[in-house]
């Protein structure tokens, strides 16, 4: 019975605590931050893969043909080619900015220039 009341009124742990409150924090943040820079590199390799298909020409042209029946001329089949050009695209190699919104100044609230009045 002596120790389990000496383990009550032990407030050494509280020292322990405090130091893991702190180092969890620590944790924490480094996590975000590493967290983010992650995201950064994900987002920018997916750039990339953009860039690569958007790249590509997908444009196309076949040529139709004719067969004639006989020596007479008669039209026995007949095919219509076709072709269609690619045009770049709006984001096409273009590096869009999908990352973040630029920074803006610090004003006062209805003082202007923050975009947020």
């Amino acid at each position: 019975m002596q120790t389990l009341s000496l383990l009550w009124s032990d407030e050494n742990g509280f020292i322990v605590s405090a130091e893991l409150v702190i180092v969890a924090t620590l944790v924490v943040v480094g996590l975000i931050v590493g967290l983010s820079e992650v995201q950064h590199a994900v987002v920018s390799e997916l750039n990339d893969v953009g860039d690569a298909i958007g790249s590509l020409n997908q444009g196309y042209r076949f040529s139709g043909f004719r067969k004639l029946k006989n020596a007479g001329g008669a039209l026995g089949a007949q095919s219509y080619g076709s072709r269609f050009a690619d045009t770049m695209d709006s984001c096409d190699n273009d590096q869009c900015d999908i990352d973040c919104d630029p920074p803006q100044p610090e004003v006062m609230k209805g003082m202007g220039g923050g975009g947020n009045d």
